[in-house]
């Protein structure tokens, strides 16, 4: 089976907004950042990119969402979210495998350090940290091999 995409709806913007919310929640220190702000600036660019983002589709059933766009020369994946009910499927590594195959740019992400699973995911499928950022989080990339 084959994961498929299908384009965002504004009515989107909350229950994306309510998954961003609860990762900075559970994996972000809190007491170190200005957390209205961070909540904030998270919510501006929800509402400035809805338009790039994507419902991610199994057997037709929605099953998560992620961005998926352009930055400086590489493709960023951001806000990538598989719901809870439907991890541990194969389902996020066949998304993964699947925009690898989109693009012959590298691929960078930022993650959350203490989010193990999504680190054990992204290093399965190819992908190496390249940097640490604010104690917290780390960016990984892919690169297609020659």
């Amino acid at each position: 089976m084959q994961p498929e995409f299908a384009p965002i709806q504004s009515s989107d913007i909350e229950p994306l907004f309510g998954l961003c919310k609860a990762l900075i929640d559970q994996y972000e220190d809190t007491a170190r950042i200005d957390y209205p702000a961070v909540l904030g600036w998270t919510r501006r660019k929800l509402e400035r990119q809805i338009s790039e983002y994507r419902r991610i589709l199994w057997d037709g059933q929605h099953v998560g969402y992620l961005h998926f766009a352009p930055s400086q020369g590489q493709m960023e994946l951001d806000d990538f979210y598989i719901f809870p009910e439907f991890q541990h499927r194969g389902i996020g590594s066949a998304v993964l495998r699947l925009l690898r195959e989109e693009t012959e740019l590298p691929i960078f992400l930022y993650v959350f350090l203490e989010n193990e699973g999504a680190l054990r995911l992204y290093h399965r499928l190819g992908f190496r940290e390249v940097q640490r950022v604010d104690g917290t989080r780390c960016i990984m990339t892919w690169r297609k091999e020659p």
